[in-house]
């Protein structure tokens, strides 16, 4: 299986801290090897500017100044992340809200508060290249 690289993009500091506690210590995934951007100002400066590039891109939808739909728009017209994992991180799962993200090219969704006990679970999947649409 190829080494992953993961860039999450959260203005929630609690919700960095379980990313980082489940993705470092849970499934042991290098520190290096996890970025963590607190807002999507010069969005696609940073991204470029990451060592190693990442190839797994969680977004919180509601993150200022580009939203996750915005900041997926942005990714999916480079072709460097053409193949990339993106999906997206949300409190809101409303049934609109789901076929929203489904139709905005999301390699799927993961409901937050995010879970100890399902989420490697999930990034395994991904990992894997399935979409997970993990609506709970």
């Amino acid at each position: 299986m190829r080494e992953l690289t993961y860039l999450y993009v959260e203005d929630d500091t609690l919700s960095q801290e379980i990313m980082q506690m489940i993705l470092l210590r849970g499934m042991g995934v290098p520190a290096e090897r996890l970025h963590i951007f607190s807002d999507s100002y010069d969005f696609m400066a940073r991204v470029k500017a990451l060592a190693p590039q990442p190839n797994v891109i969680l977004l919180d939808i509601h993150v200022a100044p580009l939203d996750g739909f915005s900041m997926l728009q942005h990714l999916r017209a480079e072709s460097d992340y053409q193949n990339a994992q993106i999906i997206a991180l949300t409190a809101s799962v409303m049934n609109e809200e789901v076929a929203q993200l489904r139709q905005s090219g999301f390699n799927g969704a993961i409901a937050k508060p995010l879970s100890f006990s399902t989420f490697p679970a999930l990034m395994e999947r991904i990992a894997n290249g399935e979409t997970v649409w993990h609506i709970a």
